[in-house]
């Protein structure tokens, strides 16, 4: 029976909480809601279910197309640039950057090299300068962006992680950011590679103790790397190097990552497992999956109970993905033997730090990127991404929305809600292992092909399937470019269909193949994890799952259940979340043969507990349920 207690090691996190009222939203509430979801558009995030909104949404759209037309890159993409002006633009930069870089940035506008600037520093600069260049230590706040005035056009982060950078504030000032995602794989690589030979080897340890003056062979003995198993917690770039090497080190090597193509892994020697089984039987953790709202403190003390005792960690990754108090405690209890961390939660740590002082523990101060080569080509990446940005043309970088006509978003709006989604969901049925390849999306309108432009709706599927598991942040620039990159091939057929063409689209399907499913029924009878939604009243619907039908908002949480269709399922499963205070919303039960099997679709408020979701399974006419974060 597939339930809720097992779950992918990026479970997508929950966005907003439903309420089973029809009011529409308070105004204040919305832009709580719009401040609280940097990934996505603030147009994009505004409702067209309510009339009351709608100017809202149209007003600000149009700010934003206003915005670009009047400013000095006008058009992403188009001729009108800001190089076309007789001044060449300035570009701040604020931290050390190669001079490979810096050399490209002075052949194209006027760069000011101003390192360790205070917030205040910057918030003067900042108002004179057509793009920004920073690493991880400056904080590009809504403040920044302020000051701005609008004519900051471009941020550039030179590196992988934006943490730094308030991406909410830099779509609603117009304001492009990119970064620099390949130039350091391989020293990152390499320097999780060097963490777990000197992890396994306590190389640390015995430098500090000779430097000390003490010769204590017997007390720093370490352990082989042949024959163990590393689990490497993400197979991106980074992991896939350091599991190419790892191999060339004797090791047995296994991975997690829902993107993980079995044959991709396989063509290396490494076979894709499910999270449980990856740090169950590793000798060794790597980690390498990015920080976002599901991956935070993954590795916690539920998740340290379940490994191997004796287990070694290694981090290179973002330091938030460690709970670090339960890490602590699984060092002083044994069942973790050595960490190794280049990355912390807060960073520098406190020099006070437990986990920093533990005498098992092996620290860097972050030196994944740290090497000459992996530097110079980090700069030259960002300077090249910059440039482009402010000639006006597409980014593949980037990592924030373009600006999208007002009809058009006006039009789509809640199709671009549903669309997300359902990405969401059908991400979330897919069984640990099962590599992601292909996506189908079907749409059925009245209107004919060339009249319905769909690029917004599958850049909306492909943030829902891969942004809550992934680091990427998905809008219409890099949609295409990103699911590339993670092997995921999306393909769309359009179905006309005998309805109002006043409406765009009558329904949308999506379809994964060549996955294994955590909930059987959602399987069509092709063998795809199958699933279909409309908007009704300016709400998405999910209205089919598999071969059954449904009808159910998608808000908040959902459980599907299958069940044998008999009298008061309804009634023992809604008491059963009545006894924990969880709020039913919307039920739907769906069948395909009258007293045979049924799915019941149940959105909740809350998200239930363990124990509830264990009782909803232990009911004898339910045969298989998963419960859903959207």
């Amino acid at each position: 029976m597939a339930s809720s207690t097992t779950k992918p090691i990026f479970t997508p996190p929950s966005t907003t909480t439903s309420s089973s009222s029809s009011q529409p939203p308070t105004r204040s509430s919305l832009l709580s809601f719009l401040r609280n979801t940097a990934s996505t558009p603030i147009s994009l995030k505004l409702s067209h279910s309510h009339p009351s909104f709608r100017s809202l949404s149209i007003k600000n759209a149009t700010k934003t197309i206003e915005s670009a037309e009047t400013s000095p890159v006008s058009k992403v993409g188009g001729k009108d640039t800001i190089n076309s002006q007789e001044t060449k633009p300035t570009i701040l930069v604020s931290e050390k950057l190669g001079e490979a870089g810096l050399e490209l940035l002075r052949n194209f506008g006027d760069v000011d090299c101003s390192y360790d600037l205070s917030q205040e520093d910057l918030c003067k600069k900042i108002a004179s300068c057509d793009a920004l260049i920073v690493r991880s230590g400056t904080k590009v706040t809504r403040q920044v962006f302020e000051a701005a005035k609008g004519k900051l056009k471009v941020v550039g982060r030179a590196g992988v992680g934006i943490d730094n950078v308030d991406l909410q504030a830099a779509t609603e000032f117009g304001c492009l950011v990119v970064n620099a995602p390949s130039a350091n794989t391989v020293a990152a690589a390499e320097h999780g590679i060097a963490l777990l030979a000197s992890m396994a080897r306590n190389v640390a340890q015995a430098d500090a103790s000779m430097k000390a003056g003490q010769w204590q062979r017997n007390k720093h003995v370490g352990v082989s790397l042949v024959g163990k198993t590393l689990a490497v917690m993400g197979f991106g770039k980074v992991g896939s190097e350091v599991a190419r090497r790892a191999k060339g080190l004797g090791m047995e090597v296994i991975t997690h990552d829902p993107y993980a193509p079995a044959d991709r892994a396989r063509a290396i020697g490494v076979e894709v497992v499910s999270f449980d089984q990856a740090i169950s039987t590793a000798d060794f953790i790597s980690l390498h999956m990015p920080l976002t709202p599901a991956t935070k403190k993954v590795f916690n003390d539920d998740s340290f109970a379940k490994v191997k005792k004796g287990v070694r960690i290694i981090n290179v990754a973002r330091g938030g993905v460690i709970d670090e108090d339960a890490l602590v405690r699984a060092l002083d209890s044994g069942k973790v033997a050595q960490a190794a961390l280049d990355v912390f939660t807060e960073e520098p740590p406190p020099k006070d730090s437990k986990l920093v002082q533990h005498e098992r523990v092996t620290v860097t101060p972050h030196l994944g990127a740290s090497t000459k080569e992996a530097q110079e080509g980090v700069a030259i990446e960002i300077a090249e991404a910059v440039v482009g940005a402010l000639k006006g043309e597409l980014a593949a970088t980037a990592v924030n929305a373009p600006m999208v006509p007002a009809e058009i978003l006006s039009e789509l709006a809640p199709y671009v809600v549903l669309a997300e989604r359902l990405g969401r969901l059908a991400v979330q049925l897919v069984a640990g292992g099962s590599g992601i390849k292909s996506a189908k999306v079907v749409y059925k309108s009245a209107r004919d092909p060339d009249d319905l432009d769909t690029r917004l709706l599958r850049a909306m599927i492909t943030k829902g399937i891969i942004e809550p598991i992934s680091d990427s942040f998905i809008n219409l620039v890099n949609a295409d470019f990103t699911a590339k990159k993670k092997g995921l091939r999306i393909s769309e057929e359009r179905v006309v269909v005998d309805a109002s063409p006043e409406l765009p689209i009558f329904s949308i399907q999506l379809q994964l193949s060549t996955v294994d499913s955590k909930f059987g029924s959602a399987v069509s009878g092709g063998g795809d994890i199958s699933i279909k939604g409309e908007v009704k009243n300016g709400i998405p619907h999910l209205t089919r799952v598999g071969s059954f039908s449904v009808d159910v908002s998608l808000e908040g949480n959902l459980i599907l259940c299958r069940q044998v269709d008999q009298p008061g399922m309804i009634g023992q499963v809604g008491n059963i979340l009545g006894e924990q205070n969880v709020n039913v919303s919307f039920m739907s039960v769906g069948r395909t043969v009258r007293r045979r099997n049924a799915i019941m679709a149940i959105g909740v408020d809350e998200e239930p507990s363990l124990e509830s979701l264990k009782k909803i399974g232990e009911v004898p006419a339910i045969e298989e349920f998963v419960f859903l974060k959207l």
